[in-house]
Order: structure tokens, then sequence, then C-alpha cells
């Protein structure tokens, strides 16, 4: 008998693979985890049922979330992860040479605990010197930073749990305050298939503090819908005046200097939430 693990995205709509075994399962303080080995994708981790990263397709929306602030960015030399515990946006981050402190604040270290045991691949940069994981609360963390960071990424679960304050106008304005004069954050904000007026409402809080604000999109087969948004604050910086001599080539899959400006081409019914 196969065993399958299904995602239910919406009511009526998921996402089904064959798992191959259990690696972990935990209901840990904040959250259901588990950890399985699928057929096509590897080793997988998933929070409530939802999958959060995988070793097959986990580079897109690690470089992703990561080099197109990073590049942006002139100088972003201290940095700040909220979330992110299976350690690929860390992972990515610490390949800019430009980078001296990188700090992660995740607030369930068993995800951390697991991604290293199952996801080595993945988790790999929390050895890099440059890197600080804190155990904590990222929006009460923010709330100490005043003017500290360059780049701010919250690479968050969805808006559920413990994630549930991560995408409020709150949080974004202390995100503001936490930053620099020149400061530039990036948010995941799911996908316009399902979750439009998520990506609606970040977009719109964003522009109320930021005067530049952005939304790209990348393609990732695991999540919902598969295509993935991101939202851009940027108090000085426009990820589209970045001149193309300024983007260095990243040992990656994914991020190219001609997939930085494409990625803000949007469809027009994804441009309409603008």
């Amino acid at each position: 008998m196969s065993l399958w693990f299904t995602e239910k995205q919406t009511s009526s709509f998921g996402i089904t693979g064959k798992v191959n075994r259990t690696l972990e399962i935990e209901q840990t303080t904040f959250q259901k985890l588990d950890m399985v080995e699928t057929e096509q994708f590897g080793n997988m981790l998933l929070l409530e049922g939802m999958v959060m990263t995988s070793e097959k397709d986990e580079f897109v929306y690690h470089e992703m979330i990561a080099h197109v602030p990073l590049f942006t960015h002139p100088s972003p030399k201290n940095v700040l992860i909220v979330g992110g515990g299976d350690g690929g946006t860390i992972r990515e981050v610490l390949k800019h040479n430009k980078v001296k402190k990188v700090a992660q604040v995740e607030i369930d270290g068993k995800v951390v605990e697991y991604s290293k045991k199952h996801l080595p691949h993945i988790s790999s940069g929390y050895s890099d010197p440059r890197a600080k994981l804190i155990i904590g609360d990222g929006f009460e963390h923010i709330i100490k930073s005043e003017g500290k960071y360059d780049v701010i990424l919250v690479d968050s679960t969805e808006p559920v749990g413990p994630a549930a304050g991560l995408f409020t106008k709150g949080f974004y304005a202390g995100i503001a305050k936490a930053l620099k004069k020149d400061g530039i954050f990036v948010a995941q904000t799911d996908n316009p298939w399902f979750k439009a007026d998520l990506i609606k409402n970040a977009i719109r809080d964003t522009k109320e503090i930021f005067p530049i604000a952005r939304l790209y999109t990348c393609n990732i087969p695991t999540y919902p819908s598969g295509m993935w948004t991101f939202t851009m604050g940027s108090k000085v910086y426009d990820p589209l005046e970045v001149p193309l001599h300024n983007i260095t080539v990243i040992d990656g899959h994914y991020y190219t200097p001609e997939v930085h400006y494409a990625s803000f081409a949007l469809p027009k019914f994804v441009k309409k939430l603008m």
C-alpha cells in the first residue's frame, strides 16, 4: 500500500505526493511539525500540514527572498531574518561578501533542530561565524532594534499560528523603524490565486510606510498554485534601477541578473492587486 501526503491548499483544492517514510512527527510548543521523505521532492518540512520547504525545489524561494534585496541595497552589511528556521535564507544571504553580520530570529527551535538533522544542505549556513541564531519572537526583537539593520527578510509561514502577526501594518511599521535610513525589507506574501486579499493588503500597507513598494514573483512547484509573491519595501533604492553590472553571478540554480528584473514583470491579474 502506498502512502500519500495531501496539503489542502483551499477547502476544495490541494497538492499531493507520495511519501516513502515519515522521519519526524512532533507537536512543538508552537505548531505541528512533520518531516517526511517524499519520492518526488526528497525530504520535506511540513508545519501545520503545509509544505514549508523540500530538498528539490527549496533553492527557488531562498534565492529569491535573499538576492533580490541584497543586490538592490549597495552595502547590506547587517541583515536580519525573521523566521526561516530551515536555514535556507541564511545560507543564501551569506553568499554576499558585503554581509558582515546576519541575525536570524526563529520562534520554534525544533524547526532548526530537525532541519539540521534532515535538511543539512539547506541548513549549512548556521556554521558560518557571521551568522547568529536567536530562538525567540521576531516582533519583540524588531521593537528593540531601532535603526540597526540594512536589510530585513521576513521568511515566515502562512499567516496562521505564531506567524499571524507578521502580516500586519503594525509589524511593517516596526520593520521600518528597525531599518537604517536607506534600509530595505522583503516579506513572502503568498500566492495571487488563493490569497489575493493578503497580497493586496500587504502591498497597500507597504506603500503607506515606504517610499518604494514593489511586488515580485517566482515559481515554486510545492507551494499553493506554484506562483509565489514577495513584497519589498525600500526607503531609497529601487530594485528596477539597479545597474546590471552591479549584479554578480551567484552560485545557485534560479536567480540571475535577468531574473532579477523579470520577476517584477507581473501578469495583469497580479498587477491589479497593486
